[in-house]
């Protein structure tokens, strides 16, 4: 090994060592930093042209389009917290009441009438029923289990809460540099990527092209499917509407289940309450419109966009979901697309290359 050699290995061993100790310490900011990129590639576009209008002045506009975002974050966040703290405690006293005027002494007959396992769900409250004794002494001591339960682990519920504070304030600090300073980092994290100039303009066109139709395609269709199953709660006067559409939105992107999660348990409800109209108005509005609505819009504005067929798209939501949580539902599909650039660049540049001769049918060469 010559001298040369000898420093070049030294240097690359360094260099890994930086990298690895960088990574760990980076590790725990990982996923805000992830959804400080993803706010920020989305809105750069507004950025740029808010720079422009202040005549270079980046670092002013920046802060601006961070405070805007910010402000579009925290105050509608804070809003539904209002209107849920509102309604759980309606939900509380609901429960109460019920309780008190004999809701429980009804509870058997009352599920017998639901038109799917009505009986199996009557004869198990009666089975519990006897094996307690009282089925309201022993749902107000689960009450007060629970109540110690909540009361013993609030110390680490201050803990999450700080916790999911720091995070959020780490992805606003990450967001405003990322538009202060992104365009130059991108450039220089593009250069240094040891591909040929094509693929790599494959590969972040790909990226591009991904991140945009995945983020606005799962967004939008979350939101569609929830307005339209929350107008349907409003109007059938089911309890909680807010709670429900909110659980509507953030289950939509979920491949399997998804909003029928929500909307199916409540039209058991209206089954149970009555008058059946209702629910039979539920199960139709939640089969015909809310899940076709998820057919069509996220096909269309996910999987044409990003160029991902549907049942590659469908797992790669439910793994990355099960991977790294709900960013996965984002980040799932993006390794997806740019997992296809890369056979792409592979089966043209290096499989047709070496294959031999074949008809053209064959791998597409």
């Amino acid at each position: 090994m010559t001298r040369q050699q000898l420093f070049s290995l030294a240097f690359f061993a360094v260099l890994v060592l930086l990298l690895y100790q960088i990574a760990l310490m980076f590790r725990p900011f990982l996923f805000p930093i992830l959804w400080a990129i993803i706010l920020a590639h989305l809105t750069f576009p507004i950025h740029a042209k808010l720079s422009s209008w202040m005549r270079g002045r980046e670092a002013l506009s920046a802060a601006l389009l961070t405070l805007a975002i910010l402000a579009l974050v925290v105050v509608p966040l804070l809003l539904l917290g209002v209107m849920l703290v509102k309604e759980a405690r309606g939900a509380e006293q609901a429960v109460r009441g019920w309780i008190m005027s004999g809701g429980i002494e009804r509870l058997p007959d009352q599920l017998a009438r639901l038109p799917i396992g009505g009986d199996l769900l009557r004869d198990a409250i009666r089975q519990a029923e006897t094996k307690q004794g009282n089925l309201e002494s022993f749902f107000l001591s689960s009450a007060r289990t629970v109540s110690e339960f909540l009361v013993n682990e609030v110390s680490d519920l201050i803990r999450n809460v700080f916790l999911l504070v720091a995070d959020f304030l780490v992805m606003v600090v990450t967001l405003f540099f990322f538009f202060k300073d992104g365009r130059r980092w991108l450039s220089s994290a593009y250069e240094l990527i040891p591909l040929d100039a094509g693929h790599k303009q494959k590969i972040f066109l790909r990226l591009d092209q991904t991140v945009r139709a995945v983020v606005k395609g799962l967004l939008l269709t979350a939101v569609a499917q929830g307005l339209l199953a929350g107008a349907a709660y409003w109007a059938l006067d089911v309890p909680f509407p807010v709670v429900l559409t909110a659980l509507t939105m953030l289950l939509a992107p979920l491949p399997f289940g998804g909003t029928a999660l929500v909307w199916v348990p409540v039209a058991l409800y209206l089954f149970w309450v009555g008058p059946v109209g209702k629910a039979l108005v539920m199960l139709a509005w939640g089969a015909g419109v809310v899940t076709m609505v998820d057919n069509i819009l996220k096909p269309v504005l996910v999987g044409q966009g990003a160029q991902i067929p549907v049942f590659l798209l469908m797992f790669s939501v439910l793994g990355g979901l099960a991977l790294y949580g709900v960013i996965g539902v984002f980040l799932g599909p993006i390794l997806a697309g740019l997992l296809i650039t890369t056979l792409q660049i592979y089966r043209e540049e290096y499989y047709c290359q070496d294959a031999p001769p074949s008809p053209p049918s064959e791998m597409g060469c």
